[in-house]
């Protein structure tokens, strides 16, 4: 991967992993539920998406377990089941735990069914949606989920934000070293890539985040607090107005968000923004879906994978624009970051820098990192 240059320091992979353990632990997270959550945000920047990774490690969930938003500890209810079909209710843990426990079950489900599906309320953030559909591919299935969060995307011809940035993924085993994997928020932009923005001193970009009076906004750390007081809004997937189909984003974060709240009987829209009536904190209560389908219940692994890695290897070599040297597909430059980083490490920017040391330092964790010197 020669066009990658990356100037910030690298943290190796198992320090890092060894210490998200352990800071979880720190802050009352079951040793078993913290292998899970610092895998689920290492997979992220083993991925490059850093949005989702360390970047949020302090801000999204030890400052939420300490602010009382997110409970360390996760009771997870089995509110019905049956050989195809789980309802779970998460009452406020970790959602990257319930995610993990709900993708377990569906995948046995679905080999000896063919097909399964699950739905989780009263949840919280569960990191990087393709961590689940990538729990299916890895087992030659297909994997499918979407989720609700904080409002942030205005609907088409409006300014209020309604809906969460409610992400649609899907991983497609192919007989690639990589599947296929679309994950990506029904925003242009989603809330977490903003709050990478603001933690780096960078603008958003124009166009991407509307104010309530319909003008862009720009400014990282105003649009985050305008985000919260409800006086800014996303932009959905192709953008404002009608002109470049922003409807289309529009309609499927709605679909996300009737699937993730309907589905498990739980809370959605404006009851999901983390702030009471009175403007104190308060629980989430988000809503997850989740979809696995075994290729053997139709026409078997190996012909699936080699026509989904067919029709992948046809889009990369067909015609390429002036200048481009490359065609990819969902997934793959994914692929080429892992490859680059599983030797190095994480690389961490100076924002996430003093969260490890901030974090370190409270508990009186034995680490010391390669960026102190």
């Amino acid at each position: 991967m020669g066009n990658i240059v990356e100037t910030r320091p690298f943290v190796p992979w198992e320090q890092m992993n060894n210490f998200m353990v352990d800071a979880f632990k720190g802050y009352g997270v079951p040793e078993e539920d913290a292998i899970i959550c610092a895998d689920v945000l290492l997979e992220s920047d083993r991925r490059g998406i850093e949005s989702h990774g360390c970047n949020r490690f302090k801000p999204i969930y030890i400052d939420r377990i300490v602010k009382g938003t997110l409970l360390p500890v996760t009771e997870i209810e089995i509110l019905k089941e049956t050989p195809t079909t789980i309802v779970m209710d998460a009452h406020d843990g970790m959602g990257m735990v319930a995610s993990y426990r709900m993708m377990e079950k569906l995948i046995e489900k679905a080999k000896t069914y063919g097909m399964a599906g699950g739905a989780i309320r009263n949840s919280t953030h569960y990191g990087i949606a393709g961590y689940w559909t990538s729990m299916a591919s890895k087992e030659g299935m297909v994997g499918i989920t979407g989720t609700n969060a904080r409002p942030s995307i205005a609907p088409t011809f409006g300014v209020e934000n309604m809906l969460g940035t409610n992400p649609l993924t899907f991983s497609i085993p192919t007989d690639e070293e990589f599947p296929f994997c679309l994950d990506c928020a029904t925003s242009i932009v989603q809330r977490g890539r903003i709050e990478y923005y603001a933690r780096e001193g960078k603008p958003t970009p124009a166009g991407t985040v509307i104010s309530e009076n319909g003008e862009a906004l720009t400014d990282s750390q105003q649009i985050l607090k305008d985000l919260v007081s409800g006086t800014a809004a996303l932009a959905p997937l192709g953008g404002i107005g009608d002109e470049l189909a922003g409807y289309k984003g529009y309609g499927y974060a709605t679909v996300v968000e009737i699937l993730s709240a309907a589905l498990s009987g739980g809370e959605f829209m404006k009851a999901l923004s983390g702030v009471s009536e009175d403007g104190k904190p308060q629980m989430y209560h988000l809503g997850h879906f989740f979809f696995v389908v075994d290729p053997d219940a139709f026409m078997g692994q190996d012909e699936f994978k080699k026509i989904a890695g067919d029709i992948c290897r046809a889009l990369r070599a067909s015609k390429k624009a002036p200048g481009e040297s490359r065609i990819y597909t969902a997934g793959e430059k994914e692929y080429d970051v892992w490859l680059y980083r599983k030797d190095k490490g994480v690389p961490v920017g100076e924002g996430v820098q003093k969260d490890i040391v901030t974090i370190r330092d409270a508990l009186g964790l034995d680490y010391h990192f390669d960026f102190e010197k």
